[in-house]
């Protein structure tokens, strides 16, 4: 049976024809599988953040130029945006709690970890660049931020993309 993964009735059909799942729970899964998710990036986002947070103590920040100075804020500033989607799902919940507001709670927290993964991946190049440029240059910098956002692209986008088109 093909079918259009974007046609939300489609799917809610298939489900319940192949899981014989009720609608809500359909949104009971995916607001599980999206949790499940959230917990992998969480932790990771969450480390780097506060490893970004504490750099500025440490003895040799002050040898940083203007322009890696400018970096590491630009990646500290998207570590810290990527926390908070990451974790706005949970604020949602708790706002939600027995509204029965499954359905928005699903909706969101997937705009929410898209746009995480997307800033998480924006940072964490932001430091592989900053950590190039300290270490070897600016040359070698560029080709890590190149390849950073290559990876990234291809892992978290165009494999994924590539995949949902099969569908």
């Amino acid at each position: 049976m093909e079918r259009d993964v974007d046609d939300v009735a489609s799917d809610a059909t298939w489900d319940q024809e192949a899981r014989n799942e009720t609608a809500t729970e359909r949104l009971d899964r995916n607001w599980g599988d999206l949790l499940q998710e959230l917990r992998v990036v969480q932790t990771g986002v969450q480390l780097l953040t506060g490893l970004l947070l504490t750099v500025p103590f440490q003895a040799r920040f002050g040898d940083l130029t203007g322009p890696q100075r400018v970096l590491y804020l630009v990646a500290l500033s998207l570590s810290a945006a990527a926390t908070g989607l990451l974790i706005a799902p949970v604020a949602l919940h708790r706002a939600l709690f027995r509204q029965h507001a499954r359905a928005a709670l699903v909706a969101w927290g997937q705009r929410f970890a898209i746009g995480g993964l997307a800033l998480l991946g924006l940072a964490v190049t932001g430091v592989v660049v900053l950590i190039f440029d300290v270490v070897t240059g600016s040359t070698p910098a560029i080709v890590a931020g190149l390849v950073c956002v290559a990876v990234f692209g291809l892992l978290w986008g165009a494999i994924p993309a590539l995949q949902r088109a099969r569908l």
